[in-house]
């Protein structure tokens, strides 16, 4: 069953709401990192909202609220309120340059300097929320298999330092509330210069 995204259009309590849990200090909506039992992404950007299973989407219309907030995450600048997040804090920062670390792992990182994780299209989009998370350094962008509630979107796991396949050591392995366990296939790191 999916779940419709959060969307507070008309409700300015819940956009208010969703922007207090989006802060640094409660690593962007994701509290524990993707490896925990029971851990949920923090956020979804990309282009297919209902499949993000409720969390929240970091497209319009909640970009214009977290713009003016200081200490939480940022919609990228692709998004409908560029010109307003760029009036509010300044412009975009630039699209950082990626190498590639490990590819087609069967597992993904696990590392104390954990700074986000949510859901994600592609790799590129990762990376692009990387750019707009201060102090991001490294992405590891996987899939789930069974895990964030049978999603089929990437997890984007944001980390603060460059890592290597030697630390993806997250084989999935957590029992879901459905009783299925979740594996983790197709992990790939990017180092961000």
């Amino acid at each position: 069953m999916s779940i419709h995204p959060v969307d507070g259009r008309d409700d300015t309590k819940s956009i208010d709401s969703i922007v207090a849990l989006l802060t640094a200090s409660n690593h962007f909506g994701a509290s524990d990192a993707p490896q925990a039992a029971g851990a949920t992404p923090g956020w979804y950007f990309g282009d297919h909202p209902a499949s993000a299973n409720g969390i929240p989407w970091l497209k319009d219309p909640l970009c214009a609220s977290l713009a003016a907030t200081p200490n939480t995450i940022q919609c990228p600048a692709e998004t409908a309120f560029e010109a307003l997040m760029a009036e509010v804090s300044g412009p975009p920062p630039p699209r950082g340059e990626y190498t590639v670390a490990f590819s087609g792992l069967n597992a993904s990182i696990v590392a104390p300097d954990f700074l986000t994780f949510g859901l994600v299209d592609t790799d590129t989009d990762c990376q692009i929320m990387c750019d707009n998370v201060s102090g991001c350094f490294f992405v590891d962008s996987y899939r789930d298999v069974n895990g964030q509630g049978g999603s089929t979107l990437l997890t984007c796991s944001l980390y603060a330092e460059h890592h290597d396949a030697s630390q993806a050591t997250n084989f999935g392995g957590q029992t879901q509330p459905d009783g299925s366990v979740d594996f983790i296939i197709d992990s790939n790191g990017y180092d961000r210069h």
